[in-house]
């Protein structure tokens, strides 16, 4: 564009002249200039003689030209200016080509911050991402984490690095008073830079170029606090090779990351020991130190949260004579919680209210449906069931809350939130029906990881009548992928339980509890009772025989592995009797079955076997094989411990015939493995009962069956020395230990 012949002794031709000298073409220097391609031509060919003072002075800063020259070019441009009569000139040609006068290094920043403690490894990693070239440190972290405060702390601390100047804006990305234009920033940084105010371009491009021209061969600090967007900082960006520029942000950036090369420094909330350092800073350590427990107390309901700490200790400042305790027992209440974080405009809560401000109406939306989730962590379905939609559309809102740090992803598709977050989602209107639709959820899930986990088994139980299908449901591939599932989810799942009893919803309450009887065989261990008398109660609520029976079945096996046998029994012959009077066959066998492990426990090995002859026949006649398989397991299993091996090894091979899946493995597999290699040994085949309790233990460890692993290589080493059965033993019983 524009290639014509510019005019000779005059504007245009000078300018030509300097811009070949500058190596540039017309398009590179209009845009440095923040003009037209064709303004630009119209100067060179002499159709415009006389540009403004400013489009001039934009033109020299960004040709980078000697004072001498923008003199020239300043006085050439004046003479092709219309001149009205009478009309004085504001500035002598002289004084108008002068673009910046001398001035000492600006310094913009607000004050250091009071009460700064600790962030060492912040510090750190700001300096780290600060080093380089024209380097852009993106600090990012949620609302009230405190990154401004860090970031100044940072400024103040390196201010003899940068002998130039410090430049500093608060771009109110999130604040509640409206965002500056780049043009009102720029007409903060250019006079700071020595600019003249009526020298400014009137264009943001302009003006920006401008600032990097000037800034061009300046050893530089620009910070740019709370932006919005990546857009909203690149025309402030000083771009010389000695500038280090530093951006806060509630949100991660990703476009200036890609563009500019920004290199994120995450802020989190503090640690109790930095927390707790932070109220003595504001309190004083002598009132601190008199009372620890109450101050790390305080820490940790404010969730680590500068923000939230400074809130707490601002209103006992004002309370002298209060003991930190008596904040931390009103702060324990959190229907209350939020509005003690509140002074005034400032607090948790107007922060985040900012914060979702930002955001569009769905995720605003689907956050406040996160607010009724009761557990702590959330997946794409729980997400999605919580606010009626589907996975994709929930990932996407996950996605788009982490980047505004209102979300974790604290493992690859799971999600959590800060507890204060987690609070003011609560506060929120969410309309009706959220937890249902996610106890539902949990309900619709848990009945495909017990299909994955125990294939061929009894349906737990019929659905509620008012069961709200989610729009889509996890698949389990095998049964470790369920098992992983129920590990990961187990607390949540709990907190689940917890709310559904709390909201008298006591259908969904005892069949959640249901659900998870594959990981209560698995881990029969691990402290049942509570949980399930829970869903007890709210099953006898609900006035459902069926759920009732199946669940005192349950807590009595549970019951009479934590030795409790007496209590078991209780709650066995309450099963049975229920089971029987329903005429539910199926039921009753397996009550039989548990009631015959009570009896075992209490000695009664003989009557522990009629009672599993009996359930065998039960099962027989109902034609559930899988009942059947499991009242010949235990009937084995008592056989064995009576010493009447040949009975128990005939009735464990019975079994094992039953198992109608070749190549894969179950608990009562693995546990029909032992007796029969502990019969073969009580036979006197000791080679054959090693190998059968070797081939349990090791399909116990490949399905991560740590309790069977360690009975099974128990049983190996009452018979065998060997180094190997005792590391494996040893190894199996440390994961059992330590498991949760």
């Amino acid at each position: 564009m524009g290639t014509g012949t510019p005019a000779d002794g005059d504007f245009g031709a000078l300018l030509h002249r300097l811009r070949r000298s500058a190596g540039l073409t017309q398009e590179e220097l209009a845009q440095a200039a923040g003009i037209s391609v064709r303004a630009l031509s119209y100067m060179e060919r002499g159709r415009s003689r006389g540009p403004q003072r400013r489009t001039v002075q934009a033109l020299a800063a960004a040709l980078r030209l000697s004072p001498q020259d923008a003199r020239e070019l300043e006085r050439l441009a004046s003479l092709g200016r219309p001149r009205r009569p009478g009309a004085a000139q504001v500035l002598p040609p002289a004084a108008a080509s002068e673009a910046v006068a001398p001035a000492g290094a600006p310094d913009l920043l607000p004050r250091a911050p009071r009460g700064f403690h600790g962030r060492t490894a912040e510090l750190a990693a700001v300096s780290r991402a600060t080093a380089g070239e024209a380097p852009v440190c993106l600090v990012i972290g949620p609302a009230g984490v405190g990154k401004t405060a860090l970031v100044l702390h940072w400024a103040h601390q390196n201010r003899a690095a940068f002998p130039d100047g410090r430049l500093h804006a608060d771009l109110r990305g999130f604040g509640g008073t409206g965002e500056p234009s780049a043009m009102e920033v720029l007409r903060e940084f250019l006079p700071a830079l020595g600019v003249a105010h009526d020298r400014i371009p009137e264009s943001v491009n302009g003006a920006a170029a401008l600032f990097r021209s000037l800034a061009a061969d300046r050893q530089l600090l620009v910070v740019l606090d709370n932006a919005r967007d990546s857009e909203q900082v690149r025309p402030l960006l000083p771009g010389g090779r000695r500038c280090v520029t530093v951006v806060t942000s509630r949100h991660r950036l990703p476009g200036l990351i890609v563009t500019d090369t920004a290199r994120p420094v995450a802020v989190d909330v503090l640690g109790p020991t930095d927390a707790t350092m932070l109220l003595a800073e504001v309190l004083g350590a002598e009132r601190v130190g008199a009372e620890p427990a109450a101050a790390r107390r305080l820490a940790e309901l404010c969730g680590g949260l500068p923000l939230a700490l400074r809130v707490a200790a601002a209103r006992l400042a004002q309370r002298p004579a209060w003991p930190l305790g008596a904040m931390a027992t009103e702060l324990s209440d959190e229907t209350r919680r939020l509005s003690l974080l509140d002074v005034e405009d400032t607090g948790v809560r107007a922060a985040l209210r900012l914060t979702l401000q930002q955001l569009p109406e769905d995720v605003t939306r689907f956050f406040a449906h996160l607010g009724c989730h009761p557990g702590t962590h959330v997946d794409r379905y729980a997400a999605a069931a919580l606010a009626d939609t589907d996975p994709a559309a929930a990932e996407t809102c996950l996605e788009r809350l982490a980047v505004a740090h209102l979300v974790t992803e604290t493992a690859p598709g799971r999600w959590t939130m800060h507890d204060l977050v987690r609070l003011y989602a609560r506060s929120l209107d969410a309309g009706p029906d959220a937890l249902k639709r996610v106890l539902d959820h949990y309900l619709a899930t848990g009945l495909a990881a017990v299909a994955a986990a125990e294939p061929g088994n009894e349906e737990c139980f019929p659905l509620p009548k008012d069961f709200l299908p989610p729009a889509s449901v996890r698949e389990f591939s095998d049964r470790s992928a369920a098992v992983a599932w129920y590990a990961a989810e187990r607390d949540d799942l709990t907190l689940a339980v917890a709310a559904s009893h709390a909201a008298a919803l006591h259908g969904r309450t005892w069949r959640i509890v249901l659900t998870l009887w594959p990981l209560i065989v698995w881990r029969v261990r691990d402290g049942w009772a509570p949980l399930l008398e829970t869903a007890l109660a709210a099953a006898r609520a609900d006035a459902d025989q069926h759920g009732q029976s199946r669940i005192l079945n349950v807590l009595g096996w549970v019951l009479i592995e934590e030795g409790r046998v007496p209590e078991a029994l209780t709650h066995l012959e309450a099963a049975r009797a229920l089971a029987s009077r329903a005429g539910d066959a199926v039921a009753e066998a397996n009550a039989l079955v548990v009631v015959a492990m009570a009896q075992a426990a209490l000695g009664s090995l003989d009557d522990a076997a009629q009672g599993c002859e009996r359930a065998v026949e039960l099962a027989r006649q109902a034609g559930d094989r899988t009942i059947e398989k499991l009242a010949l397991q235990h009937l084995a299993r008592h056989r064995a411990d009576a010493g009447n091996w040949r009975q128990a090894l005939d009735t464990a091979t019975q079994a094992l015939a039953l198992h109608d899946r070749p190549g894969t493995t179950d608990i009562p597999r693995t546990l029909l493995l032992m007796i029969k290699g502990e019969a073969l040994l009580g036979l006197g085949n000791a080679t054959e009962g090693i190998s059968q309790l070797d081939l349990a233990a090791r399909e116990a460890e490949s399905s991560g069956y740590d309790d069977g692993a360690v009975r099974a290589l128990g049983a190996l080493l009452r018979v065998s020395a060997d180094a190997g059965h005792q590391a494996r033993y040893d190894a199996a019983l440390a994961r059992l230990s330590t498991r949760t």
